[in-house]
C-alpha cells in the first residue's frame, strides 16, 4: 500500500495540526509536545493530529542495524491516543517513503489530512536524506500556508529525554531513571511457555516469559517487578538471563509473582520493573542460591510498597 493509500484511509476535511514521528516509547518529551501540539491546535480552532511510523525508519535505512523498541506498535497507539490528542495515524516506514522530498510529504499531508500546522521536536527532520529540518519546513510553512512551531526539548538531569536515552537506561538496569522519563514503569509482555521448572523444584516458580523480539530487554539481573496476570497485578521479582548457578542455557526473562498459585501456561502477562536489585551470579550451590533468593523476595517487597504510585491505573 502507498503512502498515499495509507493516508487516504483516514482522509479528513476538518483542517488539523500535526506532529510526524515514531514516538517509541512515548516518554515524557513526546507528551510535552503532544500537549503543545494541542494547545497549537486549539489556539487556531483545529483538530491535533498525531502520524506515527509502525516500524523504524531505520529498519529500512539501515536493515542490518537492529533497533530494539520500548513499545509495540499496539502499545504506541494506545499511549499516544491516552495523550488525548483527536487523530492518531498509523503509517508504515517504506522505501518508497524514505525517497519522498519533503516538499512532497508536507503536499500530501495537506492533501489528505488537510494540515493547517506543524509542531516539531527541535532535532526533527524528514524527507530525502532528511532534508525537511525545521528551518526548511518554515519556509515551506510561508509558501503553503501553513504554521510551523518547534517545541523545546525535556531534560533530565543533564540529558534531553530520548527514546535513545530511555533505552539507554533500559539496558543499562537503570529501571528507576528510566520510569521517570517514560512517566510509568518499563513493560515487558509476552506469552508464558514451558520451562525446565527447576524454580518449582526449590520453591520459587516461575514464570517463563516469551518476549517480543523487537522490544528491547533490560541488563541481565534481578527485579522488584509487579506483574500482571488473571487479571491481577501481583508483586513478583524477575531474573534476566543466563541462570548461571544451573550451568547456563540461552538467555531468559523469569518472574517469581509472590502469593500465586495457578498455572499460566500459554497465557499472556506484562511484567512492570521498578528496580534493579543485583546482578546475576553464579552461586556455590542450590541452598545458597535459595537464601539469596529470600532476601530477594523480602527486598523486593519492601521497594515495591515504597513505588506503588508507579504504576498507571488500569495498567
Amino acid at each position: 500500500m502507498s503512502v498515499l493509500d495509507e493516508l487516504a484511509r483516514l482522509h479528513t476535511t476538518n483542517p488539523t495540526v500535526i506532529t510526524v514521528g515514531m514516538f517509541d516509547g512515548v516518554h515524557k518529551g513526546h507528551q510535552y509536545l503532544m500537549g503543545c501540539l494541542k494547545e497549537a491546535a486549539a489556539r487556531q480552532g483545529f483538530a491535533s493530529g498525531v502520524i506515527t511510523f509502525t516500524n523504524h525508519p531505520r529498519s529500512v535505512m539501515r536493515p542490518d542495524v537492529r533497533v530494539p523498541l520500548l513499545t509495540t506498535p499496539e502499545d504506541r497507539l494506545r499511549l499516544i491516543s491516552e495523550q488525548g490528542v483527536d487523530l492518531v495515524v498509523p503509517l508504515s516506514f517504506t522505501p518508497d517513503l524514505s525517497y519522498l522530498r519533503a516538499r512532497e510529504f508536507v503536499e500530501l499531508l495537506r492533501e489528505t489530512l488537510n494540515m493547517r500546522g506543524l509542531v516539531v521536536g527541535p532535532d526533527f527532520a524528514f524527507g530525502y536524506q532528511r532534508e525537511g529540518t525545521a528551518e526548511l519546513l518554515t519556509q515551506l510553512g510561508k509558501e503553503m500556508d501553513f504554521t510551523m512551531e518547534v517545541v523545546k526539548p525535556v531534560k533530565f538531569e543533564d540529558r534531553i529525554v530520548s527514546s535513545t536515552a530511555v533505552r539507554a537506561c533500559v539496558q543499562g538496569g537503570e529501571m528507576e531513571d528510566a520510569s521517570w522519563m517514560l512517566t510509568r514503569p518499563f513493560i515487558l509482555a509476552g506469552f508464558v511457555v514451558e520451562g525446565d521448572q527447576r524454580g518449582r523444584q526449590i520453591g520459587f516458580p516461575t514464570a517463563n516469559v516469551d518476549i517480543e523480539p523487537s522490544i528491547i530487554t533490560p541488563a541481565d539481573g534481578i527485579y522488584a517487578t509487579w506483574t500482571q496476570a488473571d487479571g491481577k497485578t501481583y508483586a513478583s521479582a524477575t531474573n534476566i538471563g543466563f541462570r548461571p548457578t544451573f550451568g547456563g542455557g540461552g538467555r531468559q526473562v523469569e518472574t517469581h509473582l509472590f502469593d500465586y498459585s495457578g498455572d499460566l501456561y500459554n497465557a499472556r502477562i506484562r511484567v512492570a520493573f521498578a528496580r534493579k536489585l543485583r546482578d546475576e551470579v553464579k552461586f556455590n550451590g542450590v541452598d545458597d542460591l535459595v537464601k539469596q533468593l529470600h532476601e530477594d523476595v523480602a527486598q523486593a517487597k519492601v521497594v515495591l510498597a515504597e513505588n506503588e504510585s508507579m504504576l498507571p491505573s488500569g495498567w
